[in-house]
């Protein structure tokens, strides 16, 4: 029951934490858009490697006469997102 009681309490002071966070600032809202942009560019990057490693392997394995693996698509130059103009 304790527990119960505690986490209920946590959970309100939690949410009353948060509800009184004034909103971002455009510099930092900004920042938060362009970890965003750059966080996603990583992950495209990570499948084009894991794409890489894992062709490799299936050519070291593939049998005379089966076709290729799919050809991995390179992921452009990363480019910051444009704030928008207001």
């Amino acid at each position: 029951m304790k527990k119960i009681i505690a986490f209920t309490l946590c959970s309100f002071a939690s949410a009353i934490a948060f509800a009184a966070l004034p909103p971002l600032s455009p510099e930092a809202q900004a920042e938060a858009d362009l970890k965003k942009a750059k966080t996603a560019y990583a992950g495209k990057v990570g499948a084009f490697q894991l794409c890489q490693s894992q062709n490799k392997v299936a050519d070291k394995y593939r049998v005379s006469g089966t076709p290729a693996p799919a050809a991995c698509v390179a992921p452009p130059p990363f480019v910051a997102p444009v704030a928008a103009a207001k």
